[in-house]
């Protein structure tokens, strides 16, 4: 008596034995005939896997429905595994049984079309059935795992951090404005501020949630909207910082090229687990080097797109560039006691050109210099409230970081745009589907 089918997932079926019976439920990817042959790649969540039929073995209507069957509809195919050198892994499944649950009309993104990024993410909706967005997904999922894993073992609180916020984190220039009520207010750059609250009552906290940045920028590594894997430590300085975003960044690596070795393969894209600690390179030592290559930019500026490319493609590993001028950061970096003017702050650098991963940096902790602060900067002293209280109460120094979830992708993934680590990317210009 012929054993019952055993329902399987694509990838699963090359570690099956022969013979076995077994059901497949997917999309067909490609198909093609030879003879009284009819082969399909069949493609599910977990990979593809070619199916056979054979004219006067496979019954008269699993065959009509093999032979009716376009590309991406969705199928059920019911047979037998075997081993055929000349199948993709070696295996295929000689079918049986295939059955059409949803018949898909002609494929509308042609060899001719799929040239078009542009195009590629109008029908975006459509488009992220294709392998390598399927493999750059599943890369960018092991990046959130890891970072989950990561701070659950290192004794970190995942908390919650509202979207509508009044105060600004990054700078007002960049913010999205919303009626509230009749009251307006803004959509969160940062969970920063929350996170500092949070530290009294459990010291060590991380969040993952999205931020919005109305930056108009058409650079490879931006967004509007993104997400971002932020932590913040209590009775923590700069350099337990760092130490915790460089062993967190080797973490994730280290288990993407552990578990998604076959999606780096599809995104021809090899990466090694970076050694830690990882390189310093100071703000003034990048300036030297833009300097002698033509690309100098004044002290006191943010460190220039180009600045950072040239630096970041001189590097194997990721590396960190150290002490901003406070001109280029936010006003609750702390300083330097001798260097009132340099904040103790830190960009961590993918190599390669990929460019900044997170930036992170010790905060005010004392309320009076914050008050100090605010006031040199001409900032609304009464849109920060709430977060002056915080150094009323029992605020130890303390310091954190916000690391962007689809930059890191982009760089394991080796994608040319950032645009490839979203699902359905947001920009200036795109938001649609």
């Amino acid at each position: 008596m012929e054993s019952p089918a055993r329902r399987l997932r694509a990838r699963q079926v090359f570690s099956a034995e022969s013979g076995q019976n077994v059901e497949l439920k997917g999309w067909v990817a490609t198909k093609s005939s030879m003879g009284g042959l009819i082969f399909a790649v069949i493609r599910d969540g977990t990979g593809y896997v070619q199916v056979s039929a054979k004219k006067g073995v496979t019954p008269p209507d699993s065959m009509l429905a093999i032979q009716t069957a376009t590309k991406e509809s969705a199928v059920v195919v019911r047979g037998v595994v075997r081993e055929d050198a000349r199948a993709p892994g070696g295996r295929e499944v000689s079918v049986r049984d295939f059955r059409i649950v949803s018949l898909a009309e002609p494929w509308p993104i042609t060899k001719t079309a799929a040239a078009s990024p542009s195009y590629l993410y109008d029908v975006r909706h459509l488009s992220i059935r294709s392998r390598k967005v399927g493999a750059a997904m599943k890369v960018r999922s092991e990046v959130v795992a890891a970072c989950f894993d990561y701070f659950r073992e290192r004794g970190f609180t995942l908390i919650s951090a509202p979207t509508f916020v009044q105060a600004a984190v990054e700078g007002g220039s960049t913010l999205f404005g919303v009626d509230y009520f009749g009251k307006k207010v803004n959509l969160s750059q940062s969970a920063q501020f929350y996170e500092e609250a949070a530290l009294a009552s459990l010291e060590k906290v991380w969040v993952y949630q999205p931020a919005f940045r109305a930056e108009k920028s058409r650079t490879p590594k931006h967004l509007t909207e993104f997400w971002m894997v932020e932590a913040e430590q209590a009775f923590a300085g700069q350099p337990d910082n760092m130490k915790l975003q460089e062993e967190l960044l080797a973490f994730i690596v280290k288990r993407v090229v552990e578990n998604r070795g076959e999606e780096l393969k599809i995104l021809d894209r090899a990466i090694a687990v970076p050694s830690v600690p990882f390189d310093r390179v100071s703000y003034d030592e990048v300036r030297d080097i833009a300097a002698k290559e033509g690309m100098a930019f004044e002290w006191g500026e943010d460190v220039t797109t180009e600045a950072e490319r040239l630096v970041s493609l001189a590097h194997q590993g990721p590396f960190f560039i150290t002490d901003y001028p406070l001109s280029a950061r936010s006003f609750y970096h702390m300083t330097y006691p001798d260097r009132p003017k340099v904040t103790m702050s830190a960009d961590l650098i993918a190599p390669g050109g990929f460019g900044e991963l997170a930036t992170g940096g010790q905060r005010i902790a004392d309320l009076a210099l914050l008050i100090e602060r605010i006031k040199s900067q001409d900032l609304p002293a009464e849109a920060f409230g709430w977060y002056l209280d915080l150094r009323k109460y029992g605020m130890p120094e303390h310091s954190g970081f916000g690391m962007g979830v689809e930059r890191v992708t982009r760089w394991l993934a080796g994608l040319k745009h950032i645009r490839g680590a979203s699902l359905f990317p947001r920009t200036m210009t795109r938001v649609s589907p």
